[in-house]
């Protein structure tokens, strides 16, 4: 006997549903079902997964959702076809715009008048009594003919019973019966976990859980023939599933998504920007690209694309808000005439029609980074243009890790917080199944505790799982038609915000346009340093008219001098640069590109750094290849150079070679690239490559699956290397001020800019109730701190205190300062212009009545004896200035310690590039940076600083694994 099993929750019904949607699908396929419908609560957030996964494993997936309603029963609902499947999303729409984030209120009411084109099947309630058949009578007068009774076995000693009640009470009104498992894992072996989710949703441990766990592990996914078997008194009940199968049609296959419809002439915007670009007259290459490209865009039709993203821009940049475009096709001709992107064609080798071609037919992929402080400005503008109901933010599914997995596991199974704490430790950087007794003995656990062992198990199971929605960090997608019958749309945690139910995968999966609006520190830095520029020396900058290719700032990178500028600021950039020593544009490209997993794991970084500097030869083994990889030497460092070979050297298509860009980008998520490497190869073989070099070439590619950088995204932020560097070469105060005024960004504290604008000549001056503002300004080519610097000041505090302009405790506190700021102001030593030290500010603090006097007595203060105070030493003046302030202008507490650290025989960190190679050394200072790149192989990197400078320490495995709890945590 055939069945489908129509009542499945995964586990994106939240803490509940107990396997992922793939495991539910190739399960119901090995068991001969006839199909499977993934109906998650009150939700589509896991439909395309189950899609994707029901096409692979070969089953038929039955579109659908559990319905909760306030005021009535449980419901599933499949839609019939595409109107009623975008009648469901409205309504789950119309009731998540109702709640907070992650709820949904929807009402019985609600349901009817969405009710049209979908089979509902009513869950029964526990409990059923009279007026359970007056609801089964107002419900075949409702729908007539499109509702079931689910009817379920759940193995507690009444189900006969209550299937014979349900059988008699549906036969009364004419319904008819609907078998299922009520699934909630695909197999029992997931009982275990499915408790552990239960304990979590409920915040309980499993010991005081009680009845609230599932009395046995039965709600799992059954053969036709058991499910039979359990229903042969109302056969009917099973058969009916197929029913269903056969009127429910719809598959998310059938969405057709079509972006805005914008108005506007985008050959007419694209060569008036040109005109405006090109002053002197637009180049020959450029115009000749410009005209192909909009040839191009007219013959797919993508103008609504281009000329949606020019009005993003166009309306940030009439606002002042600074922004860049990137992606594939952003750094197109006709894109920087719209002035989406800075990037000049004219400096690169234009990409476009690598990904923007007739044969692929897709549209291009444009993101657009904006100063992350003015980004919600450009979001609400869309919002506000295309309407809720046509424009969302997109989801981001917020996964288990193996910390947060063992810290609920742990919770759930009593052990204590110390206990959890030490395992999430031992599991730092490593999968949970790499933890060894060894690791556990270390963590001072028992590695025979079967406790300790069951955390570690369902720990590993649990990590992966979706705990919950979240808002992509700038995802946006933009239908012409209502985007709310496409996907359901709900309120986000942030106010103003809402947000799709899927992901950046399932976007890609159905072909639905995405445009990231991202925010990016390095913007609203810039955009500060251009301002400070601008006042203080008069000089107006923009992203397109700082001076390009000037020597001096290239000198400045080669030297590894780029603390603080954007993306080569790392400690492994700054290693790089003096190896690579870049000299123009393009090398920056490749400097941005180079320091990335991808050619690191593909074994792409060294060759290429010989060939550079002489030592080995560039060949090419074909001409075909001399086109796709001379301007790299013969080594492909971009994405797009992998397609590129593919194509030209393996006889890949478009849609093939583009198929193995996806499996690149996917790579962590499904693996599927080597499903490529025989077609790759053979076609090489065939076109006279060696078998070698052919090997070489995918494993090449396969780096670039570890996150390869494409060219067009290298291009983009190499002007903003560009641009930073040259600010900190040329306006060295302005830029430290405007990093400091952007924080948090970067790899450094605001000690460690301060630290590196002094070594450039820049004076610091302090943080002073006289002359600070809440941000750090500039005081005659000086950098003032400003009182955001202070910890615990409130910026509305600072302000009333900067607008005063000086004054003493008393005075700032008859003004109306809060008692509180006045501490944070003493704690930070503000008070220095006062002639007031920050012991005797924070003594005077003390002193001041519990409230400010009423203003008839304001000047009747509190006499009391002076106290002269103990001057603080040098070393705790420091110190408190690091607790106050994270910075010291006075001294560093390695300098202090320096007598004592010489005596045990630790050298500065300024001497050490003047020791021979190979001599032992000791360091001392600060841990400013510790960082464990995925592609090191276990090893970490260690910052540390001294007053001298700074020394990078790397730790190899084996002493990270002998003294890992030092390394890690001092």
């Amino acid at each position: 006997m055939s069945y489908a099993e129509l009542q499945c929750l995964s586990n994106f019904s939240f803490l509940e549903g107990a396997s992922h949607a793939d495991e539910m699908a190739i399960q119901a396929a090995a068991l001969g079902l006839a199909a499977i419908s993934i109906a998650d609560r009150n939700s589509l957030a896991g439909i395309v997964r189950a899609h994707q996964a029901a096409k692979e494993a070969g089953i038929r997936l039955v579109v659908g959702a559990r319905l909760d309603l306030t005021d009535g029963p449980s419901f599933l609902c499949w839609p019939t076809d595409r109107a009623a499947y975008g009648r469901l999303c409205r309504l789950l729409t119309l009731g998540k715009r109702r709640a907070g984030k992650g709820g949904c209120i929807l009402s019985m009411a609600d349901l009817e008048a969405h009710a049209q084109g979908q089979v509902l099947g009513l869950i029964p309630p526990g409990d059923i009594d009279d007026h359970f058949g007056d609801l089964l009578l107002r419900l075949r007068g409702v729908f007539s003919k499109g509702i079931y009774i689910v009817v379920s076995n759940s193995y507690c000693g009444d189900d006969r019973r209550r299937l014979h009640d349900l059988a008699r009470r549906a036969q009364a009104v004419g319904l008819p019966l609907l078998a299922t498992n009520d699934v909630r894992m695909h197999h029992p072996a997931r009982r275990r976990l499915a408790d552990v989710l239960t304990c979590i949703r409920e915040g309980c441990t499993l010991a005081g859980a009680g009845f609230r766990l599932a009395a046995n592990a039965e709600r799992h996914l059954k053969p036709p023939d058991e499910m039979a078997r359990l229903f042969c008194e109302v056969p009917e009940a099973v058969a009916n599933t197929l029913a269903v199968v056969e009127r429910c049609r719809f598959s998310l296959d059938e969405l057709r998504y079509e972006y805005p419809a914008e108005g506007g002439d985008l050959a007419r915007l694209a060569w008036d920007g040109a005109a405006a670009r090109y002053p002197a007259g637009v180049p020959p290459k450029v115009k000749a690209q410009i005209a192909h490209e909009l040839a191009l865009i007219g013959q797919l039709g993508f103008a609504p694309y281009f000329l949606t993203v020019y009005d993003i821009v166009r309306f940030a940049r009439s606002r002042g808000i600074l922004c860049q475009g990137r992606g594939s096709a952003a750094n197109s001709a006709v894109c920087y005439c719209l002035g989406i992107t800075s990037v000049d064609p004219d400096r690169i080798d234009v990409l476009f029609e690598r990904f923007v071609s007739a044969e692929r037919g897709e549209p291009p992929d444009i993101d657009v980074d904006f100063e992350n402080e003015r980004r919600e400005e450009v979001i609400q503008y869309i919002y506000a243009r295309h309407g809720r109901e046509r424009s969302g933010m997109t989801a981001t599914v917020i996964t288990y890790r193996s910390r947060s997995a063992l810290r609920e596991v742990g919770k759930v199974l009593g052990l204590a917080e110390d206990a959890i704490v030490a395992l999430q430790r031992a599991a730092w950087r490593r999968g949970i199944e790499e933890i060894d007794a060894k690791d556990l003995a270390e963590a001072g656990l028992d590695d025979t505790d079967r406790t300790v062992s069951m955390v570690l198990e369902l720990a590993a199971e649990l990590r992966g799982f979706p705990r919950h929605l979240s808002q992509h960090t700038g995802g946006m997608v933009i239908a012409r038609g209502r985007l709310d019958e496409v996907v359901p749309i709900a309120n986000a945690a942030m106010e103003d915000r809402t947000v799709i139910e899927w992901d950046k995968t399932d976007l890609d999966s159905l072909g639905i346009l995405k445009v990231d609006i991202l925010g990016l520190g390095m913007l609203t830095c810039i955009r500060k340093a251009f301002g400070l520029i601008e006042t203080h020396h008069g000089r107006r900058l923009t992203l397109a008219n700082v001076p390009p290719e000037d020597p001096a700032v290239y000198a400045m990178l080669c030297r590894g001098d780029s603390l603080g500028v954007f993306q080569v600021e790392s400690r492994a950039q700054m290693a790089m640069l003096p190896r690579l020593k870049p000299r123009c544009f393009y090398d920056l490209v490749i400097e941005v590109a180079i320091v990335r997993p991808g050619p690191i794991q593909g074994d792409m970084v060294h060759p290429y750094l010989r060939r550079r500097r002489g030592e080995e030869a560039v060949d090419f083994p074909s001409d075909e290849l001399r086109q796709v990889l001379g301007k790299t030497l013969g080594i492909p460092l971009f994405q797009e150079q992998a397609m590129r070979i593919a194509m030209v050297a393996a006889g890949f298509s478009g849609a093939e070679a583009d198929g193995l860009r996806r499996a690149m980008a996917a790579f962590r998520r499904s693996g599927r690239i080597h499903h490529y490497r025989e077609k790759f190869q053979v076609g090489m073989a065939a076109r006279g490559y060696d078998a070698g070099f052919a090997e070489r070439c995918f494993r090449q590619i396969e780096g670039f699956a570890e996150y390869g950088f494409p060219e067009s995204h290298a291009a983009s932020f190499a002007l903003l290397v560009y641009v930073s560097a040259w600010l900190k070469r040329h306006y060295p105060a302005a830029f430290a001020c405007a990093l400091l005024n952007s924080q948090p960004m970067g790899f450094y504290a605001p000690a460690q800019i301060l630290r590196d604008a002094a070594d450039h000549g820049v004076e610091v001056r302090p943080v002073d109730v006289a002359f600070s503002d809440w941000d750090c300004t500039l005081e005659d080519g000086a950098l003032r701190l400003g009182f955001r610097q202070a910890k615990g000041l409130a910026e509305a505090d600072a302000r009333r205190v900067a607008a005063i302009r000086g004054g003493s405790v008393p005075d700032l506190w008859r003004a109306g300062v809060p008692r509180a700021a006045l501490e944070a102001l003493a704690r930070a030593d503000a008070f220095r212009s006062q002639g007031v030290d920050r012991r005797q500010a924070f003594w005077a603090v003390k002193g001041l009545e519990a409230a400010a006097p009423l203003p008839l007595f304001a000047h009747a203060e509190r006499r009391e004896a002076a106290v002269v105070l103990p001057a603080a030493s040098p070393g705790e003046e420091v110190a408190d200035d690091y607790r106050s302030l994270g910075l010291s202008l006075k001294a560093h507490p390695a300098g202090l310690l320096r007598p004592a650290l010489a005596a045990q025989g630790y050298g500065p960190a300024g001497d050490l590039a003047d020791l021979p190679q190979g001599r032992r050394a000791a360091v001392a200072g600060l841990v400013i940076a510790r960082q464990q790149p995925g592609s090191a192989k276990g090893v970490v990197f260690v910052t540390l600083e001294d007053e001298t400078g700074i020394a990078n320490l790397i730790v190899w495995p084996q002493v990270l694994e002998t003294h890992r709890r030092v390394i890690l945590g001092a």
